[in-house]
């Protein structure tokens, strides 16, 4: 299960958010059932809650996914992951990795200064302290979800069309691309719901099999709920299933319940 749980919880937070101004605010609350076919293989979630960070408003995010059951017998995975993003600009002020993944940690803070386009990356479990030059514009992946969900105008995209953004990840910079496949109608838990499909470009080798090993199905609404990822992954295919929501700003639309 190494790198599974963490990547997915990359994909659903950066690969599904779509829509316009005012998308999310504080109390919206995600919850996704990981499952290799009808067995859970774990969860993921995502909250949003107000805070303040040297004296501005912003929106604290929290990710967090970890394996469950059997697989946590085999493989233990607890990974969380936060963000401060402003509230008005949508750009992230500090982002949080703490992981556990069978034994494998990190316990990373990135703090970004967006004037000077410098990101300090204090990696507490080394007692070490870098410092990172980035692009305008550059998020971290918890708050492209947010930034996207706000700013990319999804009436205008067409089939075929890829969609670019800045990232800083890991102490490197990297553009994140997504290409957009087309429109469908989903079955879902939850009723059938009209969803924009995407499929994200991930790296292939050790946890994916192709550059574009998955697909990530988006309620086609003012919400742009992640419902389904579907991973062709290394060690087979796996899916994560939106299970819960709460807090939306806008109706959830469902064709037929």
């Amino acid at each position: 299960m190494k790198k599974i749980l963490p990547a997915l919880l990359l994909l659903l937070i950066v690969s599904s958010s779509f829509a316009q101004n005012n998308a999310y605010g504080a109390g919206e609350f995600f919850k996704f059932r990981v499952h290799y076919g009808f067995v859970t293989a774990g969860y993921a979630s995502l909250e949003v809650k107000n805070a303040t960070l040297k004296g501005k408003d912003v929106y604290h995010v929290r990710g967090y996914g970890k394996t469950v059951g059997v697989s946590r017998w085999f493989f233990k995975v607890e990974d969380d992951y936060q963000s401060y993003i402003d509230k008005e600009k949508d750009i992230p002020y500090k982002f949080i990795r703490k992981i556990d993944e069978g034994g494998y940690t990190k316990d990373v803070v990135v703090d970004f200064d967006h004037s000077s386009k410098k990101a300090t990356v204090n990696d507490k479990k080394h007692n070490e302290t870098s410092v990172f030059s980035f692009p305008k514009n550059t998020q971290d992946m918890i708050s492209a979800f947010y930034y996207l969900r706000n700013h990319l105008d999804v009436e205008k995209i067409k089939e075929g069309d890829i969609i670019e953004m800045n990232m800083f990840f890991d102490k490197e910079n990297f553009k994140f691309q997504l290409k957009f496949m087309g429109r469908e109608n989903l079955s879902t838990n939850f009723g059938e719901i009209r969803t924009l499909v995407f499929r994200p470009y991930v790296q292939s080798g050790r946890v994916f099999k192709e550059k574009e090993s998955l697909t990530v199905w988006i309620s086609d609404d003012e919400n742009k709920i992640p419902l389904l990822v579907k991973a062709n992954l290394a060690v087979g295919s796996l899916k994560a299933s939106l299970i819960e929501f709460k807090g939306l700003q806008h109706s959830f639309q469902i064709i037929v319940k």
